[in-house]
C-alpha cells in the first residue's frame, strides 16, 4: 500500500464515463483503463476525440503505454482499446471471464462464426492474477455482478471498480444486464471493502447527483462510512431487495445495444461490408421487462 501510482482521470459527458491514465512515477510507465471511443447513435459517427485526449496527455507527461486496460465489457460507450493498441503498440488485458459475455451475446447477435475465447485481447486475467505496471505491483479482484466478466484492478493503493462502486453519494452499480447478479454484487463489494480503509477507490462513472461536479475518487474508507445504498443494508438480502427494486425502475443505458457487439469484440468496429461501409446490428425485442426509456 505504499506504492502510489499518479492518477489522472478523464470525465467523459456524453456517457459519464471515466478514463484513466495510471502512472509509475518513477519509470514513467502507465497503464490507461477504460477508454472511451466516441459514438453518436444520432448520426452514426465515431471519432477518437476521448482517446487521442489521453494520448495528448501520456505525451505531454512523457509517459510509456505499458497497458490498456478495460474493467469489463461496457453497455453505455465503445471501448478504445483497439484504436490505442494500433497507436501506442502496449498490450490489452481484460477478465477471463469475458469469454463468458461473449458465448452469451454471440447468441444475441447471432454470430456462430464470431470467436467468443478473449483473443481480442493480449492478456486474460484470472482471478487473483499479479502483474506489474513499471515498479509497481498490480493485481487482479474477479468483481462480478454488474457483468459475468467485472475486474477490479488493484494497482499501488488505487482500486479501479468502474461498475461496481460509485462516489459514496450515488451508491452501487446496476446488476439486471444479461448475466449480472444482485447477489454476486454483494459479494463483490464486500471483497473490495475488506481492501485496507486507506486505498483510493475510482469509480468508472459518475451521474453528478444534485447538479455537483463530476467526481470519481474516494477511499475505501470513505465508501464504508457513507455510501448510500451500503448504509441502508445489514446484510445480503437487504442489499439485493434493495438493488433490485431500483434496477426495475432503470431504462437500459442508450448505448447497450451498439456497445455490446463493440466490446465484446476488444474495441474492433465491424469491417466494412462491400460498399465500404461499417454496419451495426441491433436485436429487436431482445431486453424485454426493461423500462422505457
Amino acid at each position: 500500500m505504499t506504492q502510489k501510482p499518479e492518477v489522472t482521470g478523464f470525465f467523459d459527458p456524453r456517457t459519464w464515463s471515466v478514463q484513466y491514465v495510471v502512472a509509475d512515477p518513477a519509470t514513467k510507465r502507465c497503464a490507461i483503463v477504460d477508454p472511451v471511443y466516441d459514438f453518436d447513435e444520432k448520426s452514426g459517427q465515431t471519432a477518437s476525440i476521448n482517446a487521442d485526449r489521453l494520448l495528448d496527455f501520456v505525451r505531454a507527461k512523457g509517459y510509456e503505454v505499458e497497458w490498456i486496460l478495460d474493467t469489463h465489457p461496457h453497455a453505455d460507450h465503445f471501448s478504445a482499446a483497439h484504436y490505442l493498441k494500433q497507436k501506442t503498440g502496449a498490450p490489452t488485458a481484460i477478465g477471463e471471464h469475458v469469454k463468458n459475455v461473449q458465448k452469451l451475446w454471440k447468441g444475441f447477435y447471432n454470430w456462430p462464426d464470431f470467436p467468443a475465447d478473449g483473443s481480442q485481447w493480449d492478456r486474460l486475467f484470472a482471478d487473483g492474477e499479479t502483474f506489474r505496471l513499471g515498479s509497481i505491483d498490480a493485481r487482479v479482484m474477479f468483481s462480478p455482478g454488474h457483468t459475468l466478466a467485472s475486474i477490479t484492478y488493484v494497482i499501488g493503493d488505487a482500486a479501479f471498480v468502474h461498475d461496481t462502486l460509485f462516489m459514496p453519494d450515488s451508491g452501487t452499480a446496476r446488476a439486471d444486464f444479461p448475466g449480472g447478479s444482485a447477489k454476486a454484487l454483494w459479494t463483490s463489494i464486500q471483497a473490495i471493502l475488506a481492501l485496507p480503509d486507506e486505498t483510493r477507490v475510482f469509480t468508472g462513472h459518475d451521474y453528478q447527483p444534485g447538479g455537483r461536479a463530476p467526481a470519481w475518487e474516494s477511499t475505501v474508507g470513505e465508501q464504508k462510512a457513507a455510501n448510500i445504498h451500503m448504509a441502508r443494508c445489514r446484510n445480503e438480502a437487504d442489499f439485493v431487495a434493495i438493488r433490485e427494486a431500483r434496477d426495475r425502475s432503470l431504462p437500459m443505458p442508450k448505448l447497450i445495444l451498439q456497445s455490446l457487439q463493440i466490446n465484446t469484440n476488444g474495441g474492433c468496429l465491424p469491417e466494412p461490408e462491400a460498399n465500404g461501409v461499417r454496419y451495426l446490428k441491433i436485436p429487436l425485442d431482445l431486453l424485454k421487462g426493461a423500462a422505457w426509456g
